[in-house]
Parts: C-alpha cells; structure tokens; sequence
C-alpha cells in the first residue's frame, strides 16, 4: 500500500475529510493554513481550537512545543473517534508560528499510525526517521 500523504495544496475536501491547521488562541485566522480555513473550510474567526466547519485548528503561536502538545493529543483522540473521517494534517507550527518540522513531527507519533489521518510527508520521514533510530516508539511497540 502506498503512502498517503496531506497534499501541500488543499483547495476541495470531500464529505467526510477535515483540513487541521495550526491556528492561534484567538482564533485570528489572518495568514498561512488558518487563512485558507477561514476562506474555504469554515473555520470561524475567534474561535482557535478545535472543529469548525470542515476544519480542525490547533493552536501553535502561544508558546513553546511542551504547550502545543496537549492541542495534538486531542486532536489525535478526535481522530481515533471519528474514524469515517479523512485528516489533513497541515505542516501546523513550521510557518508564522516558526518551528521546524523536526519539533512538531514527533508530536504527531500517534497519528503516524491512524489510519484516517494524512501527515505532511516532511513529518513522516522525521517520525520514521526517529523511529529508526530509537527515538521514538514504533508503532508495534505502542
């Protein structure tokens, strides 16, 4: 089976799939992942967590990796609980907010390994890259 990715552009959704953005807490959705929510996803100015039309937003511009955290792993549980539902992932954090796609990746360990959620290829060459290296639990091992 060959690996799927979160396309770079995403301009249409089907029914049952979700663009997750990286967002701020208040929910200004001015620039980057948030801009193309607010326009064609339905995420709602002043809101900056979670679902919102066919949009899911985490926060990454309050602080460092340890507060973004808690917002992916929410996330993540969504995603398990709703598994008739496509995620595309965004590269959340690596652009306004300027972390690298070596910090935010692993945070995304888990959802690797969901079926029902596509991550940046960026993220998941660094989630297996770790893998590979011991850094990070293998899936088998979770």
């Amino acid at each position: 089976m060959a690996l799927k990715y979160t396309p770079e552009n995403i301009t249409s959704l089907g029914e049952d799939e979700v663009f997750v953005f990286g967002s701020n807490l208040a929910g200004i959705h001015a620039g980057g992942g948030a801009r193309v929510a607010l326009k064609h996803f339905g995420a709602k100015m002043g809101q900056g967590v979670g679902m919102q039309g066919q949009s899911y937003a985490i926060p990454t511009m309050q602080g460092g990796i340890e507060t973004i955290k808690p917002y992916v792993d929410d996330f993540i549980e969504l995603a398990r609980e709703w598994d008739q539902t496509t995620f595309y992932v965004t590269r959340i954090g690596c652009g306004i907010a300027g972390f690298k796609d070596s910090e935010i990746a692993p945070l995304f360990a888990e959802a690797r390994d969901l079926y029902n959620v596509r991550l940046p290829e960026s993220f998941v060459k660094e989630i297996d890259r770790l893998r590979a290296n011991g850094r990070l639990p293998s899936a088998d091992c979770q």
